[in-house]
């Protein structure tokens, strides 16, 4: 069979074993470069994918190797060169410079010229959104209208909705595009009747040929605002402008929020963005990272895409790397994890207010132990996996010192709770039964993940 044709029939097969997402990210692009003495060296498009595909799926593509060819096949992956083409969001591409575009007149528009569809990573958890973002961008007005997207903090919705003004930018640089948060809305309307200014506040958003708000539910409850939003919203819309919506829910589960509105609302497309999964994390810490002009190597981008959960702290956290002036190593990002942010940059995960002891019920109920078990003296592996998550989370959650979580822990020593952070910080990035343990457990706790 000549390797052409055997790679092919690989591919198919791959394709058959995969979700969709995964082939198209970790397979499309595969090259099988060469195979001579049993060796199948496959290229692929950067070291991410690399060491991906090999962590994950060199058993599956061995074992379609050897069943195609009759033989024992051993599999080499290498990188190979790629020219890009403007097809979408790549994981990530190190050989390719990052050009942030500034779409014409963004900046005086409030709108983020750093937010593009090419920076953008697509995953499982936010595919419908992008595509319905791009839609939306190729024919303002008549593809999804309105176009209403929620999901929790962080989790790209309004990238996705200043990389579509951006698109409409750099193909109509003077479009009459409006952007502003629900509660600024609010407050122009305010504004607007104390200084009797009412003409010039229907003129500056009912002219929009883009309309665009953040957080629309804070007009909920608010008669004034919502009065003023549906006669907005109806001549956006019947002179063929766009709008879109951000939400942190759907339009159903917004509370107070008038019928009328919840109909419009609800009249275009409706579209989930969930919190983004490992992989997408890993390819936002490299997107990130090109943009901060840093070189985060694959192993240190999965270290933090494994501890940091929510895509502003990882923001935040590749900026605290940009004062490091070692090479950022998997040790160097293990020892910044868990540790306090300066400047006001926040913690590593959305903000709770949970104590020591509600972790260790928490860790004590998931693992179906006795929490005064885990506070004793039993170093079995049944005992001690579970401690160590409980120093896990009490450092990355609550950012204690390694003695006061000694403490809580029956009185051990601090060089014992520091080994248990760094063994859980590391295995985090490998350990996919971890990592699922440790999100099943911050779920019971209420923290974001």
């Amino acid at each position: 069979m000549e390797a052409a044709t055997l790679w092919k029939s690989v591919l198919a097969e791959i394709e058959l074993s995969v979700s969709k997402a995964t082939y198209q990210t970790h397979f499309k692009d595969a090259r099988l470069m060469d195979l001579k003495d049993g060796i199948a060296t496959v290229g692929l498009p950067s070291a991410l994918i690399r060491s991906m595909v090999e962590a994950r799926y060199y058993s599956l593509l061995k074992t379609i190797l050897d069943h195609k060819t009759g033989k024992n096949t051993s599999v080499l992956f290498v990188v190979f060169p790629v020219v890009t083409k403007n097809t979408g969001p790549l994981f990530e591409q190190p050989a390719v410079e990052v050009v942030i575009q500034k779409g014409p007149g963004a900046r005086s528009l409030h709108i983020r010229g750093d937010a593009t569809f090419d920076n953008f990573a697509v995953s499982t958890s936010n595919q419908i959104a992008y595509a319905a973002a791009t839609a939306v961008a190729k024919s303002p007005g008549s593809a999804y209208n309105p176009l209403f997207l929620y999901g929790g903090v962080g989790v790209g919705k309004t990238h996705l909705m200043h990389a579509v003004a951006n698109s409409v930018l750099s193909k109509k640089p003077g479009a009459k595009i409006v952007y502003c948060m629900g509660e600024e809305f609010l407050n122009d309307i305010i504004e607007a009747i104390q200084t009797k200014t009412a003409r010039l506040f229907k003129q500056k958003y009912r002219s929009a040929e883009l309309l665009m708000v953040d957080d629309v539910q804070f007009i909920a409850g608010k008669q004034t605002a919502q009065e003023e939003f549906f006669h907005t919203f109806n001549a956006v819309h019947r002179e063929g402008g766009q709008i879109i919506l951000t939400s942190d829910r759907p339009p159903a589960e917004i509370s107070k929020l008038e019928e009328r509105l919840r109909s419009r609302f609800e009249g275009g497309l409706t579209v989930d963005i969930s919190q983004p999964d490992f992989e997408l994390r890993v390819a936002i810490v490299n997107i990130k990272a090109r943009a901060f002009l840093l070189s985060v190597p694959p192993d240190a981008a999965r270290l933090i895409a494994a501890n940091v959960t929510d895509t502003r702290a990882i923001e935040g956290f590749l900026r605290r790397l940009t004062t490091v002036s070692a090479p950022i190593t998997p040790d160097v990002v293990t020892s910044i994890l868990g540790t306090k942010p300066a400047n006001g940059e926040g913690r590593l995960s959305p903000a709770v207010r949970i104590h020591p002891q509600e972790i260790l019920e928490a860790v004590a109920s998931f693992y179906n132990i006795k929490p005064t078990m885990l506070k004793g003296p039993k170093r079995d592996r049944p005992i001690a996996r579970p401690r160590q998550v409980i120093m896990y989370l009490c450092k990355t959650e609550l950012g204690l010192t390694h003695e006061d979580i000694g403490g809580i822990l029956g009185g051990r020593d601090h060089t014992t709770v520091m080994h248990g952070v760094e063994t859980i910080t590391k295995e985090m990035s490998t350990n996919y039964r971890l990592r699922d343990e440790v999100s099943g457990i911050k779920q019971k706790l209420g923290v974001q993940n």
